[in-house]
């Protein structure tokens, strides 16, 4: 998701948590004996009275067992009836989740399904994406302009799932049917449409590859189709874009961003990681989301953020931000994922991140190193980046800036391009398709690195202070040390010399000192996000 400042965030920071929180963030007791394998979800979209009825089958395999299963919908949608082998279920409602009582023995390692029949009007979007729900707008032509956004505030706010990020089913299909004229754009590719008898549309979605729940969404709109193609690391990748008639001919050509975006993630990150499922842009009435195989699009045709350079050294200006920075969430969000929003940075810091090596890919290193530092002054340092575990609660907006920024601290402590690049693109090898915590994705780069970067995630990602490395110059000798830091912080850093030469150091705490003959002038490396202060001076 876009960010721009610490305003925009998916979730407001609760100073308690409440039992439905919980219900929400945990993996409870109804949900880790099962796991998912597939949703078959039907959509019947009715505009004139804003409502959804349809139904969702879960397919899912035993791993413990359990008679007592949990589904997540959120109010003011219902639940009219579940049904598992044609037998009619009893199920209780407690808040957004409702707790299923299944007759049939449920045994351990057999694949088993239930259906989820609902309905009623599903909670209106406020300020799409960051508080979402469903968008109900009009295009210029009086037509119907809808679509869903909901991280964070959870997949179940307009479906029937298991809203828990942790389990992903393995494959979905995705069945949307609305009024005849309109067409429906949602993940992976268009299996069949169906003109229906009683003025109605179904339009029948398939995605092959695992899917993170918020990543699922419908657009439903007048849509025109561009289609193109991409020969990239693993072959032909077919692109598609659905944008509104009145767009059409600007989409043909500033959507060829699509491919610059490709070019530089695919050399940064690794193949793209849904070439089965192709590559969409869709318009949305919203300012656009990383909704997987379907990234939607709202920037109005523009470079920059809505027009703007967040970074304020005009790098920002040469490409469509919601192209690149959602389009990177299809590595960072759809690929990796995180099994707990507390660590939504895994998603965040490493896509701002890649705005900087978008730049870099195709602008240059000073450039891209330009953007990323621009970013700062939008870090505010509020609280911790990782936010409350098991409650559905995300960390700091810091997580975009100053995970970006301390991710480009790391690169520089490894000093090693080939080395990053490798990482990057291991990461995307080694945790394809999976969900992750913080502690693998901090214990990969260390291993991979051969640096322990412990101190250095602890300190940035779950601390509000900023590391000042103090220093003072006399004669040959440099002395220097850590201070406004975690205890045992000790990460390496470098001076630029005179000469643009660099002296590198590992302070600690404690006062150490070197020698050196080309003192005089000496700064500490903007590369490193820290505070410095030279106590000549």
């Amino acid at each position: 998701m876009a960010s721009f400042g610490v305003n925009a965030q998916l979730l407001v920071n609760k100073p308690t948590f409440t039992h439905d929180d919980t219900l929400r963030g945990s993996i409870t007791k109804e949900r880790i004996w099962w796991d998912l394998k597939h949703y078959a979800l039907h959509v019947s979209v009715q505009p004139k009275d804003s409502t959804f009825s349809g139904f969702n089958t879960i397919t899912y395999q035993v791993l413990q067992p359990s008679q007592v299963l949990q589904v997540d919908l959120q109010q003011p949608l219902i639940i009219s009836k579940i049904v598992q082998d044609g037998v009619n279920l009893k199920f209780k409602r407690d808040g957004n989740a409702f707790f299923v009582t299944l007759q049939k023995p449920q045994k351990v390692g057999k694949t088993e399904s239930l259906t989820v029949y609902y309905q009623g009007k599903p909670r209106v979007a406020k300020r799409a994406p960051w508080d979402g729900g469903i968008s109900w707008s009009k295009d210029k032509d009086g037509k119907w302009f809808i679509a869903t956004s909901c991280q964070g505030l959870g997949a179940s706010v307009w479906w029937p799932c298991k809203d828990h990020m942790y389990d992903e089913p393995d494959s979905m299909s995705i069945a949307v049917t609305v009024p005849k004229g309109l067409m429906d754009v949602s993940n992976g590719r268009l299996r069949s449409v169906k003109e229906n008898s009683d003025n109605t549309t179904t339009f029948v979605w398939a995605v092959v590859n695992p899917i993170n729940n918020y990543g699922v969404n419908l657009n439903i709109a007048n849509y025109y189709r561009i289609t193109d193609k991409y020969f990239g690391e693993k072959g032909q990748l077919d692109l598609n874009y659905f944008v509104l008639p009145e767009n059409y001919q600007k989409a043909m050509t500033h959507f060829n961003q699509a491919k610059d975006m490709l070019k530089a993630f695919e050399y940064w990150f690794g193949p793209y990681p849904f070439y089965e499922d192709s590559y969409k842009l869709v318009e949305v009435p919203y300012l656009g989301m990383e909704h997987q195989s379907s990234v939607t699009y709202g920037n109005g045709y523009q470079n920059g953020y809505r027009g703007r350079d967040l970074s304020g050294t005009g790098w920002g200006t040469k490409w469509d931000f919601i192209i690149v920075h959602e389009s990177g969430h299809e590595w960072f969000a759809n690929n990796i994922t995180y099994k707990d929003i507390a660590d939504m940075w895994i998603h965040e810091s490493f896509t701002n991140y890649s705005e900087n090596l978008f730049t870099e890919y195709h602008y240059g290193k000073e450039a891209g190193h330009a953007y990323v530092l621009g970013t700062r002054k939008l870090i505010s340092n509020d609280r911790p980046i990782i936010g409350v575990y098991n409650v559905n609660h995300e960390g700091s907006g810091d997580m975009y800036y100053k995970g970006g920024n301390m991710l480009h601290t790391i690169r520089y402590i490894i000093d090693n391009d080939e080395k990053w690049r490798n990482i990057l693109r291991g990461m995307n090898q080694v945790f394809y398709h999976k969900t992750v915590t913080t502690e693998e994705i901090e214990n990969y780069i260390s291993q991979q690195s051969e640096v322990n970067l412990s101190k250095v995630f602890d300190q940035y990602l779950r601390t509000v202070q900023i590391p000042t490395l103090e220093y003072k110059v006399s004669g040959n000798k440099l002395e220097y040390r850590w201070t406004t830091c975690i205890d045992g912080f000790d990460m390496p850093v470098r001076f630029k010399k005179a000469d643009n030469t660099y002296l590198k150091v590992k302070p600690s705490m404690q006062w150490q000192s070197v020698e050196d003959s080309n003192l005089s002038n000496i700064s500490v490396d903007e590369n490193f996000y820290i505070n410095s202060k030279n106590l000549n001076k």
